[in-house]
């Protein structure tokens, strides 16, 4: 059994690595259960196990290994758990390594410690492996060790494997704390089954375990997130009957659901409560205001709102200079959306990719692409690298422009800095090569998208049929619209209305009416503008009577006629060789 622990244990420190892990500390419950019960005098035993870095807790620990006699397993314990909470899972697992190999017994403690850095390497099934030895040593599991083992499902998203040993846990015996339902709950939430998580409050409530704010606040995140804050309101009502204070983040989740729907005056109403319950506003609450502000264009208002916010001592971060900065460009105001980039930088705020990516999109949107380029330049300068979205906006903007070749140009530093374009970028270029009448390009672009790991979407082949069809390439069209179903992509109302428009402008009337009448048996209903198209065919090539029901239709769905087809009307009502009864049905339809 040791071989096979030392066995998994070094497997896990060649395949993991601490940084980016969902991090979770160890249940509290289980840290005050680690008294300290051993009799010996030593003064090393009695004291509590702090360290300010990680070499001293290194250092610690091989001093440990050399006394004589060698402190208690419970020393031990809260060395690891002191290592533990600094998130050097790796360094844990090395560390019990060399407990093992020296033939240091372990406890149910230094076992559950092992576990948890296991499930926080997103590696539980090393966990359930610790959970055997456990046993195998005759050691007894507790609350503690399935909450830490029902928390590593739950960060890997077996949220069945997690309530399955919920329920195996309950049937043994073993009482849930609080830890073990919050963390079960939270594990619900974040895969949006709120349902779930509100039931199991519920049965929670039928115990001796009573939740806690965390557990309101995680249940009515959940529901603001999924736009249900009738319910969250509910639920938050509730938690104040009980006696239960709410939290600044239990307030946040709240407020950000409000000025998402734009309820300011319930926003005010909430930030007096927190005022007057002395929970003051934070970056989070100010962020969640100023950025729904500045969506809704109420630019001044969100500048009031940063004033109030310094006014109080709260430091504006680069997340609210941004949002400030997008409020201005969304309304092409670039000279005030540069005067709150300065302002941020004055007040020794760091500008990211994001605030450039937010000033380029904003000169590109005004055609200003010389402050665009200027700003990448400058951006580069600074050791921030562009991504995606910067050159797809400022491919965009060029080829907005005019510059296709420099936007060509653009792309292919893209792809030569390791930046790797995604559909949207191959979009936007194959839209203007289209445009432009490099139909061939296009074709070679399309060829190598389909070469490469991306799948296109419809939204790739319905541009490259557009193209097609504008250049008269109307059976290549065909082909690919017919071929979209076995690469399992279905044509939408777009695509449709292309290929509709694409044969009526040949007079393959019959078969673009095929296609329209198809449209609602593949649920994809026709729009205003594949009325509008298909009615301007049939009207074009004298087919009146089939045009005229085709209005009536569209009209009873309540639709409208466009300016394209009221032109054509007025024509054909000015010909005189149009009969007098069929210009009296037409004339009904511009009235």
């Amino acid at each position: 059994m040791m071989t096979m622990t030392m066995t998994m244990i070094t497997r896990a420190i060649r395949a993991s690595s601490s940084s980016g892990m969902w991090i979770h500390a160890l249940p509290p419950l289980f840290f005050s259960s680690l008294s300290d019960n051993n009799n010996n005098n030593n003064a090393f035993h009695s004291k509590s196990q702090k360290f300010d870095t990680l070499d001293e807790a290194l250092s610690c620990f091989n001093g440990m290994l050399r006394m004589n006699p060698p402190p208690s397993i419970v020393d031990f314990a809260k060395l690891l758990t002191s290592i533990s909470k600094t998130k050097h899972y790796s360094t844990v697992l090395s560390l019990s390594l060399q407990m093992d190999s020296l033939g240091i017994p372990p406890n149910i403690y230094t076992l559950t410690i092992l576990m948890n850095s296991f499930c926080h390497l997103n590696r539980v099934d090393f966990g359930f492996s610790v959970l055997a030895k456990i046993l195998k040593l005759g050691h007894q599991p507790n609350t503690a060790t399935f909450t830490t083992l029902i928390r590593g499902l739950c960060v890997e998203g077996k949220i069945g494997d997690a309530l399955h040993l919920f329920d195996k846990m309950v049937r043994k015996g073993f009482q849930p704390n609080v830890i073990t339902y919050g963390t079960l709950m939270d594990g619900l939430c974040k895969v949006g089954n709120t349902s779930a998580a509100i039931r199991l409050l519920r049965s929670m409530e039928q115990g001796n375990c009573q939740p806690n704010v965390v557990i309101y606040t995680s249940i009515i995140d959940s529901l603001c997130k999924d736009k249900q804050l009738i319910e969250a309101l509910n639920l938050f009502s509730e938690m104040l009957t009980k006696g239960i204070s709410p939290n600044i983040v239990t307030y946040n989740s709240i407020i950000q659901a409000l000025c998402s729907l734009c309820e300011w005056k319930h926003v005010r109403t909430l930030l007096n409560e927190m005022v007057n319950s002395k929970i003051m506003p934070d970056v989070v609450t100010f962020t969640a205001m100023v950025d729904a502000l500045c969506k809704e264009g109420m630019i001044a208002e969100a500048h009031d709102v940063v004033d109030t916010m310094i006014g109080r001592g709260v430091e504006p971060d680069v997340v609210i200079y941004s949002a400030l900065m997008d409020g201005h460009c969304l309304r092409s105001e670039m000279d005030e959306a540069v005067k709150v980039f300065d302002v941020m930088v004055c007040r020794g705020c760091v500008p990211n990719l994001y605030s450039y990516n937010i000033l380029i999109n904003g000169y590109c949107k005004i055609r200003r692409m010389d402050k665009a380029m200027l700003l990448l330049e400058e951006m580069c300068k600074k050791g921030l690298i562009p991504n995606t979205v910067t050159y797809s906006t400022l491919i965009h903007g060029l080829c907005l422009v005019g510059r296709l070749l420099d936007a060509i140009t653009l792309f292919n530093e893209m792809v030569a800095s390791g930046q790797i374009p995604d559909l949207v970028t191959y979009g936007i270029l194959l839209d203007y090569l289209c445009k432009n009448c490099h139909l061939a390009e296009a074709m070679a672009m399309l060829k190598a998208i389909e070469g490469s790991k991306m799948d296109p979407n419809i939204q790739i082949y319905t541009i490259v049929i557009d193209g097609m069809c504008k250049a008269g390439e109307l059976e290549g069209a065909r082909d690919i619209f017919s071929n979209l179903s076995s690469k399992g992509l279905h044509p939408n109302t777009w695509t449709y209305n292309i290929m509709i428009h694409g044969l009526c402008k040949r007079g393959l009337l019959d078969e673009a009416n095929k296609l329209f009448m198809e449209m609602d048996e593949n649920d994809c209903s026709p729009n205003d503008c594949t009325y509008n198209i298909i009615t301007r065919g049939f009207l074009r090539n004298k087919e009146t009577l089939r045009a005229v029901q085709l209005l009536k239709e569209m009209l009873a769905r309540g639709f409208s006629v466009d300016v394209s087809t009221t032109t054509l009307l007025v024509e054909m009502l000015s010909d005189d060789g149009l009969d007098q009864s069929v210009k009296q049905i037409l004339h009904n339809f511009l009235i």
